[in-house]
């Protein structure tokens, strides 16, 4: 199989950690070197890597530090990982390494087994998605789904199936017409760039026939959070009654999308765009990175589960779905 730079934007080679900067896509494919814990979280908090990439990344992060010799250091690098970005669930990710360490078992190849199975799993979790594709559909996506888009698409054709993209511009950090519609350009498929606001119109016209999105947090009932704009267009979804699939994570520990706290973002960020300011001074912003879909809006979780694997390769203590 043929991956995109975004299936797996982070390596870890001789002591440092190499991160895809996806800020600077599709213009340029560079890599920043991260030395330390400090420098990998403030590469999580400038958004230069997101979804399953700060996954990644927190795991090489606890490996680099084993590295270092600094293990005593493991509580305080989980403190610092927590306090990145709020809607993202890497509390669960870092009491899950804490606890291997507590445990007594070993630590690095815990970690390096758990990021083995999550490559095995997000292929999987492909596979489950292409069973719902029928050659001729056009999916419509919002955000990116991290390289997966363009393994389904794979998939689809080896199955005989020829399928084609509409994919929202994502706005306001573009991640849609950056990303999604790149990686999936870069694979030879058809992809049609729309803004935003134009997801009615599309469905209302019969463009579409199916959405397929990712999430970064699930919640106990279901609920998702993803991307700011995933709720509207799951509105619209069951509006023209269009089948609305969701790639997410395993579930956390709250109970329900209320429970989710929203990152609110600097209203920089939307006010400008790479250094061209976009609304008059003295306007203000507001953006929240994320939105909850209820369960009741979403036709199907296509699961991530890597806890199977893990256990079974490593015999390290299972923590959650992970």
């Amino acid at each position: 199989m043929k991956f995109s730079p975004l299936f797996w934007p982070i390596q870890f080679k001789n002591g440092i950690i190499y991160i895809l900067d996806e800020t600077l896509l599709p213009h340029k494919l560079t890599y920043i070197k991260a030395k330390n814990y400090q420098e990998a979280c403030r590469a999580i908090k400038e958004m230069k890597t997101r979804a399953v990439g700060q996954v990644i990344l927190v795991m090489y992060i606890f490996l680099q530090l084993l590295e270092q010799g600094k293990k005593k250091d493991l509580v305080k690098v989980a403190q610092a990982i927590n306090s990145t970005r709020p809607t993202l669930s890497f509390k669960f990710l870092t009491d899950m390494v804490l606890g291997w360490a507590k445990s007594g078992a070993p630590l690095d190849k815990c970690i390096t087994g758990f990021l083995e199975g999550l490559k095995y799993s997000r292929i999987k979790q492909a596979e489950e998605a292409s069973k719902l594709i029928k050659s001729g559909d056009c999916i419509l996506t919002h955000c990116n789904i991290s390289g997966l888009l363009p393994l389904i698409g794979e998939i689809c054709q080896k199955q005989g199936k020829k399928i084609s993209f509409f994919a929202t511009e994502t706005r306001p950090y573009m991640q849609g017409s950056r990303l999604t519609a790149w990686e999936l350009k870069q694979a030879g498929f058809d992809v049609t760039i729309i803004t935003d606001n134009m997801v009615a119109a599309v469905m209302s016209l019969g463009k579409v026939n199916k959405v397929i999105v990712g999430a970064d947090h699930l919640a106990q009932n279901g609920d998702i959070a993803n991307k700011i704009g995933t709720y509207g267009i799951a509105v619209l979804a069951r509006h023209f009654n269009l089948p609305f699939y969701v790639l997410c994570p395993p579930a956390s520990g709250l109970k329900s999308g209320k429970d989710i706290k929203i990152e609110i973002r600097p209203d920089i960020e939307m006010l400008e765009y790479q250094g061209l300011r976009l609304a008059p001074i003295g306007a203000k912003g507001y953006y929240p990175a994320f939105d909850v879909t209820p369960n009741k809006l979403i036709t199907k979780h296509i699961h991530l589960n890597v806890g199977t694997v893990l256990n079974s390769r490593q015999k390290c203590p299972r923590r959650g779905q992970f």
